[in-house]
């Protein structure tokens, strides 16, 4: 749907949401009077529940997956890729501006919902005695953090994108924007986190602890912005916020212990060198998974920062949009699966992604038969890795169905801010005059080797004497950033998070050597035309869709995709 119409009919859906018992869980009416609407501090929470409804949708997770993986070497065409011409075009990197995927209206209508509420909250303020000052500046923070999430999706896909802060409710407005630069983008976003990150909440009640995961907190702000600052390559401010998270988890951890009178909180046995990651590890020590059920299965573990929350009970609708991309019970294998580079890199002894055959995380996030290898993760309902056989063997719960699937969407969870203040740590660390690291450099790197070395131990369950990495591999920059990013590949896998550290990388040294390197190792047709169509730094991000340009005159097209009227290189049969 066009720009300029998703935008006004999203102000009137919004509009569509009653008070229910639970935050997360909208009736819609049939007909709210606009003028008899904001009136009390409950019409603007349930347009924030809206705000939430509408990332749960299929259209909104399916770009999470697909502007965040598709275009990487970890997934290609799965078995029901015929379903979908779209999708085939983009595994196969033959995007152009008439990909459906390419369009952006789901994450304007979030953008644009959370506008209305940053205009009208204040007025609520003023007519309902009861809707306090720190409560509205705290309802101002979560819809500020959820429009510029919103945003950073934008930017990271297409670059540049039409920006406004300013809610579309009225058809006389003027909607066709010109696209704004992607740093202005990324600055207005990160400061206006800065604004409101201590107006957030940070500890939702007790009585409602899906919320501390599934709705905007501090510690899920401090997420954003770390990786916001990636991107900035504002190292010592990434660090910064990835120390508040971690400092945070930290002393829940602590207090948790204290509260039993033990060193075990919850699932976490010990701390992995100094941080509270859930064991992998059974009760009967020869079994791994438990780590990936607590988090990718029961969800808003206590890993989780944030997470779009899906509730496993009848009257819930589903996470469609993970059936119909990695499979599900009723309905077979998806329209993605696992690509053969990641799929048989135990197998074939490769080892291209995985260190070795005794890493869980292989067998855990990829179930593979004699027929097919399909995405477990999210899909599955279990994950059992028998450790001793050789090589591993894994057991699966069955598939969710596609109507009842309750997989969480997880957008940030502890190691993923663990990696990314390595990789903030590892640009951090300056070469000497003579090309070599000094002392202070081998010190970042030392703290950065630290972050990885704990997040893999986990995956070996835990082992606190041994480990797969040995720091005297990675004592050059270089070394231990392909080491961050290899970490971050196998631990946030089918996530929505490569492809952006790959564009990421590619836009901070100015050319796709790496990407290209990377994400061509997929490709058996075309991959000549696909690794040359990569080497341009424009054809990274997606080309806006013909609809787009066709309503508004301002936009002008990423040069790399040219008008839009011809595929670069035609589908192999």
């Amino acid at each position: 749907m066009k720009l300029q119409n998703i935008l006004i009919l999203s102000f009137f859906n919004l509009l569509i949401f009653c008070s229910c018992s639970d935050f997360l869980e909208v009736k819609p009416l049939d007909q709210i009077v606009l003028d008899n609407f904001w009136d009390e501090e409950s019409d603007v929470e349930n347009v924030m529940a809206g705000c939430y409804l509408a990332m749960q949708s299929q259209e909104w997770i399916d770009r999470a997956i697909i502007w965040g993986e598709a275009r990487s070497e970890n997934l290609m065409g799965g078995e029901r890729i015929s379903d979908d011409t779209n999708m085939g075009n983009i595994v196969q990197e033959n995007i152009n501006s008439y990909n459906a995927y390419s369009t952006w209206a789901p994450f304007y209508d979030v953008i644009n919902r959370c506008n209305t509420i940053l205009l009208y909250a204040p007025k609520v303020a003023e007519r309902d005695p009861n809707y306090t000052q720190s409560e509205l500046r705290a309802t101002i923070a979560e819809a500020s953090a959820v429009r510029d999430l919103c945003y950073f999706y934008l930017i990271r896909t297409f670059r540049d994108v039409p920006f406004s802060t300013q809610p579309f409710i009225e058809d006389t407005q003027t909607m066709d924007l010109p696209a704004t630069p992607f740093h202005e983008v990324l600055d207005s976003i990160t400061n206006d986190l800065e604004r409101v990150i201590n107006d957030a909440v940070r500890f939702y009640p007790e009585t409602k602890p899906v919320y501390q995961t599934s709705r905007i907190t501090q510690d899920a702000i401090h997420a954003m912005l770390c990786d916001m600052y990636l991107w900035k390559q504002d190292y010592e401010r990434a660090v910064e916020h990835a120390d508040a998270v971690l400092q945070s988890k930290l002393r829940a951890y602590n207090e948790e212990a204290e509260r039993v009178g033990g060193v075990s909180s919850g699932r976490v046995d010990r701390l992995i060198n100094g941080y509270p990651l859930i064991s992998d590890v059974m009760a009967t020590g020869n079994y791994y998974g438990r780590a990936f059920y607590d988090i990718f299965v029961t969800g808003n573990s206590s890993e989780s920062i944030f997470e779009l929350y899906f509730d496993d009970n009848q009257s819930s609708f589903p996470n469609k949009s993970i059936s119909l991309r990695f499979g599900s019970q009723d309905k077979g294998n998806g329209t993605l699966c696992p690509s053969d580079i990641v799929a048989n890199d135990i197998s074939d002894g490769q080892f291209a992604i995985y260190l070795n055959r005794y890493d869980a995380r292989s067998w855990e996030c990829i179930s593979r038969n004699a027929t097919s290898q399909v995405v477990a993760k999210y899909a599955s309902q279990d994950a059992t890795v028998n450790i001793t056989t050789n090589p591993y063997t894994a057991y699966y719960g069955q598939r969710w169905p596609q109507e009842r699937c309750h997989a969480n969407w997880i957008i940030y969870r502890l190691t993923d801010v663990m990696l990314m203040k390595a990789e903030a740590l590892t640009l951090m660390a300056d070469s000497t005059n003579s090309g070599t690291l000094g002392d202070e450099g081998l010190a970042l790197l030392r703290q950065a080797f630290t972050l990885v070395d704990a997040v893999n131990r986990r995956s070996y369950g835990n082992s606190l004497t041994t480990s797969a990495l040995t720091y005297s591999r990675y004592t050059t920059k270089t070394s231990m950033l392909n080491l961050v990013y290899d970490e971050r590949n196998r631990e946030l896998m089918f996530e929505g998070k490569r492809w952006f550290d790959l564009v990421r990388r590619s836009m901070r040294e100015g050319n796709t050597n790496y990407l290209v390197s990377q994400a061509g190792r997929k490709y058996t047709n075309n991959k000549s035309a696909a690794e040359s169509r990569l080497k341009l730094l424009d054809a990274i991000f997606w080309p806006y869709n013909e609809e787009e340009l066709k309503v508004n005159k301002h936009l002008v097209q990423n040069s790399a995709f040219g008008s839009g009227d011809k595929s670069i290189f035609e589908i192999s049969e």
